[in-house]
């Protein structure tokens, strides 16, 4: 049952093998309403099984996480009414025009005035001039800002990004920046996967850096930066980026140093 004081994300304990291969080994965070998280981590860390078991598309082997304050396992579909996902891959139809588009989604949704729903979305995500044109015609930003329009008819409390602007260009993820921005002004809470560290660094209010199935470090910009000390550059004390951070904390001996020395303001219990 959910609350007005449930965290929209919460997780805990959550693992999951595939055979031998253990993908996560405990994993612990919540995401605050209206936040930016963003799960930072390399290939193969877990990110898109965490977020295919949040979205309910996977069973964990153990430990429990909610989503708008309903349980993912027992409550699916009290889940997906709650959410959105966005894969790595945009999910839009080329053949249709991009009104056409938005248009299915929100009669597939059974709601009520699609075309004026159609029409604010094609404002809100600046795509109006565009959307008379297929799908097939837009570069790979736009075509992404309408696949995150789509996902957002029938305005979920949460929405799940996995990886959004692999392959784009500047500019197209630029674009996608911006909306993801407005998301989150808008109340909506996104959970944001991602493997480019300026991106996380540029929109998240929250960080996690998963590393082999574990968050290693969990909390704001702020707080992972201070877990370095910052390099003096001509005498003048410099702040260690998100990249400095990352490559410490996944390396072996990073790992073991800042473990034992420092802790985040919001960083997860220690795992193992």
């Amino acid at each position: 049952m959910t609350t007005e004081r449930a965290q929209p994300i919460r997780v805990q304990g959550l693992e999951k093998s595939y055979k031998d291969l253990k993908v996560l080994r405990g994993v612990d965070f919540e995401v605050p309403r209206g936040s930016i998280f963003a799960l930072l981590g390399s290939n193969g860390a877990g990110k898109t099984t965490l977020v295919r078991i949040l979205s309910t598309l996977l069973r964990p082997d153990a430990g429990t996480a909610s989503v708008n304050g309903f349980d993912v396992a027992r409550q699916a579909d009290e889940v997906r009414e709650s959410i959105s996902l966005t894969g790595q891959f945009t999910a839009v139809d080329n053949i249709l025009t991009g009104r056409e588009n938005l248009l299915l989604v929100a009669k597939l949704r059974h709601l009520k005035d699609p075309g004026r729903i159609a029409d604010d979305m094609l404002e809100r995500f600046s795509l109006t001039k565009a959307g008379s044109r297929r799908a097939v015609t837009y570069s790979g930003g736009m075509r992404r800002r309408l696949d995150i329009a789509m996902s957002l008819i029938g305005t979920p409390p949460v929405i799940f990004l996995d990886e959004p602007t692999a392959g784009l260009d500047p500019q197209g993820r630029v674009e996608v920046w911006e909306a993801i921005k407005e998301l989150a002004g808008r109340g909506t809470t996104v959970l944001l996967t991602t493997q480019y560290l300026d991106e996380a660094e540029h929109l998240a209010d929250q960080i996690a850096i998963l590393h082999e199935g574990r968050i290693l470090v969990n909390g704001t910009l702020t707080e992972l930066q201070q877990l370095l000390p910052p390099p003096k550059v001509e005498y003048v004390e410099k702040k260690p980026t998100l990249e400095d951070v990352f490559f410490a904390i996944v390396s072996e001996n990073g790992t073991a140093d800042i473990g034992n020395d420092r802790n985040v303001g919001t960083t997860s219990r220690e795992q193992g």
